[in-house]
């Protein structure tokens, strides 16, 4: 059966341009689907991985919430970006999971583009908080997506297995290695569990992630965030190659959702990889990278090009006419190599990594100044990967120690996060996690 021109996590198709505040309101949602189809569950709404021969279409602006992997990473990258780190501040293994399925719950509810509960931002007790904060109220669903991750810390010490976790933890998940030339910041790095809420509406984003933070409040608590806007990558074929704040396009040669093959190999955890319950997930990788704006805004043209490798102006690499033009890494110029030694697109190519590749879901950041005149902006990079310390870790070790783009940028904040995979009916984030006992069917038969 031939696939849709723009898949979501399921293989649903769904409207990837900028939707309109005048669009299909949270309130009107269910309403415009009809109430049969509400009440036949989510899945019959938007499309399953389960079920991919239904000829039913997505509503507008809304991507699958459950399905065989986690929206939010092969999806077409919306414009928006909320990112949260937690720190679980409870030694409760059953508050934690209480509140796991309300998010499960809640989360599916608002990508759907409903409130949080039925009525929960303007009709409950005049006496009580609301349920739900009330500013996404007639906004659309604007593509939201909602990605779930759980850190290393999560998963305790063999002398404290606060969560009986211990055994489950991945051999790959792991914080990363000091690179040579990075200044991190302990308060935004790290992390026991990461919800990345991406959107084509930036309130949409806040709202979900507001919502989360305030439900889980006495068992989690905000450790970190980050905004973003300005996709710098593309995760499909139909999307144009976005500029970064350097003002070149970003990862033109980013993992596509189109090329199955390819995602399989790179992206997506296999069943004997290492821990089952992980199988069908993948691995988060967050780094800050604060660029130095005002160095680079006063280096010449053919100096930043040769920096990246690529013309400014329409992406092509050197020696090439177009962006996706093959990079030749071979030919010699007047003097020296076509592509310099030192030049990022050389360094953090696959071709120079063994064939490694990462799928990138990175955005622009701008987070007022520096206090001594310097914007404080950058890139908040995001990927996902099969396995982070045979995928980012070489290359982020090749990058660090010769690419002549250190000379503009600063690594601020690092953290890295097993995603399992996607939620089936009955489960909620974490279900493999936590024990069979707690999924619609045995994990081993995922």
């Amino acid at each position: 059966m031939s696939k849709p021109s723009s898949p979501d996590n399921n293989g649903a198709q769904t409207n990837t341009s900028e939707p309109t505040r005048g669009g299909l309101s949270r309130r009107g949602l269910f309403g415009a689907i009809g109430a049969g189809a509400a009440l036949a569950g989510a899945g019959a709404v938007v499309g399953r991985v389960t079920a991919p021969e239904s000829d039913a279409p997505a509503a507008a602006n809304v991507v699958a919430f459950r399905g065989e992997y986690q929206a939010g990473i092969v999806t077409p990258t919306q414009d928006r970006l909320h990112f949260v780190s937690f720190d679980v501040v409870t030694d409760s293994r059953e508050r934690l999971i209480a509140v796991l399925k309300e998010w499960t719950e809640v989360a599916e509810r608002m990508t759907l583009g409903d409130e949080t509960y039925p009525g929960a931002a303007a009709e409950g007790p005049q006496y009580a908080p609301p349920k739900d904060t009330g500013e996404a109220l007639d906004l659309p669903a604007a593509n939201l997506t909602l990605t779930i991750g759980f850190g290393p810390s999560l998963f305790g010490t063999a002398e404290n297995d606060r969560f009986g976790l211990y055994q489950r933890k991945p051999a790959a998940l792991a914080d990363l290695q000091h690179f040579p030339g990075e200044i991190l910041n302990p308060a935004i790095s790290g992390g026991d569990i990461c919800i990345q809420a991406c959107s084509n509406d930036p309130q949409v984003a806040v709202h979900a992630v507001r919502n989360l933070a305030r439900i889980g409040t006495g068992v989690v608590a905000v450790r970190w965030s980050q905004l973003g806007f300005g996709r710098t990558s593309s995760t499909s074929q139909e999307q144009l190659t976005a500029r970064n704040l350097m003002g070149f396009k970003d990862g033109t040669n980013n993992l596509k959702a189109e090329d199955e093959t390819a995602v399989d190999e790179f992206v997506w955890v296999a069943p004997d990889d290492d821990q089952a319950w992980l199988a069908g997930g993948s691995y988060l990788v967050t780094r800050r990278i604060r660029m130095l704006i005002e160095s680079w805004d006063r280096t010449a043209l053919n100096e930043q090009e040769r920096v990246i490798g690529r013309l400014k102006g329409n992406g092509a690499p050197f020696g090439a006419t177009d962006e996706f033009d093959e990079v030749d890494l071979q030919s010699a110029g007047p003097e020296g190599p076509l592509i310099d030694r030192q030049a990022h697109i050389r360094l953090a190519s696959h071709e120079t990594l063994g064939g490694v590749k990462l799928l990138r879901r990175g955005y622009n950041f701008t987070d007022g100044s520096d206090g001594f005149g310097h914007l404080d902006a950058g890139l908040f990079f995001i990927a996902f990967c099969r396995n982070p310390q045979t995928q980012f870790v070489p290359m982020q070790l090749a990058l660090a120690r010769a690419d002549l783009l250190n000379e503009y940028i600063q690594h601020t904040s690092s953290a890295v996060f097993a995603v399992p995979p996607g939620v089936r009916d009955g489960e909620f984030w974490g279900s493999t996690l936590f024990g069979a006992e707690n999924a619609a069917e045995p994990v081993g038969n995922r």
